[in-house]
């Protein structure tokens, strides 16, 4: 029982320490001069570094528009590539800022990790990719299979669940990192690859021989993915959550990496005007300056362009926006009104 309450009492002193540290998030960055930032250990498209070693991706977009907004500067970011495992100790250790690297949101992870997610930036949903030769077209086709799977991930029980509710068997075969599960799976030592479904586009678009992976039609679950801060520091998840809205609202009112300036001089709408920090103080109240969601649409354009620019149709990955196109076209992706 002594054990208990001492172990009781650690934690607890543990997570006030890492609240109170939390709290100088954003003295911290700007103190230091560059943004630390949780990224994948390297997802084409998303998150992943080149043969330099400079990172691009969506997620790596957001990344630098927070920088911008915060430190004036979107190249002032420093990425740590985190895996499945780490990620959510390097939040909560101080060893990164902010993760922003295809992470689900979900009830257990808000209430046992001391971490916020702030908004969402993909809404995906878990699905497999399977060798054409395998000669199967349904995930409920993949009895007695063995399946490569990420420890760590929201993957792991919507996997066992599935399984289980469609009464058919499966062996895991454990992995680390996106990079591992793609080796093992060409390897052969899997029959199915199974992750985030625009991680399987992601994976695919690499192979040399992309036309012979298909991915299957199920998608198995719910899996918001999006920027999380440590719990505790209102005020930086208050900028990181509104960094990334002020990309929607960008996209939603037309305003453009290259037209931004016009718009700022010619504008008749107030809210464009609050956002852009022509009128009010509204970016001031987080302690920034006015122009800083400004720059970070100058980073790397708004919502859309990134999208596009990244994942979208045309680029390797080819995601259709779907459930990411704004609510104005039939998707999820809204902002609150920026007042």
């Amino acid at each position: 029982m002594k054990t208990t309450y001492l172990l009781g009492a650690i934690a607890a002193a543990t997570m006030v320490a890492g609240a109170a540290s939390a709290q100088a998030t954003l003295e911290a960055v700007k103190a230091r001069g560059e943004l630390i930032c949780g990224s994948n250990t390297g997802l084409t498209g998303f998150g992943a570094p080149d043969a330099n070693g400079n990172w691009a991706g969506f997620d790596v977009d957001l990344c630098r528009a927070v920088a911008a907004a915060v430190l004036g500067d979107a190249t002032k970011v420093k990425f740590v590539p985190t895996t499945g495992e780490t990620r959510f100790t390097a939040l909560q250790s101080g060893e990164v800022d902010v993760l922003i690297r295809n992470s689900t949101w979900t009830a257990s992870r808000d209430s046992e990790l001391a971490l916020d997610f702030v908004a969402v930036n993909y809404y995906d949903g878990q699905g497999f990719m399977v060798k054409k030769d395998l000669g199967v077209s349904s995930a409920k086709e993949l009895d007695g299979a063995t399946v490569c799977i990420q420890t760590g991930t929201t993957t792991e029980l919507n996997l066992a669940d599935f399984f289980k509710q469609n009464n058919i068997t499966y062996q895991p075969v454990t992995i680390a990192d996106d990079a591992e599960g793609q080796r093992q799976y060409l390897a052969g030592a899997c029959d199915a690859y199974t992750t985030d479904a625009s991680g399987l586009a992601a994976s695919r678009a690499t192979l040399p021989d992309a036309e012979n992976h298909i991915i299957l039609p199920e998608i198995i679950s719910k899996e918001p993915l999006g920027p999380v801060v440590r719990h505790g520091d209102n005020n930086w998840g208050d900028i990181v959550r509104w960094t990334y809205y002020s990309l929607l609202i960008a996209e939603e009112k037309g305003i453009t990496k290259a037209n931004v300036e016009e718009v700022a001089a010619s504008t008749n709408d107030e809210e464009v005007k609050r956002l852009l920090g022509l009128s009010g103080d509204m970016a001031v109240k987080f302690g920034l300056d006015n122009d800083a969601f400004k720059r970070a649409i100058l980073a790397g354009g708004n919502y859309g362009e990134i999208f596009a620019t990244n994942i979208g149709e045309g680029t390797s990955i080819n995601l259709a926006r779907g459930l990411n196109a704004l609510w104005t076209q039939g998707g999820l992706q809204y902002a609150p009104p920026f007042r």
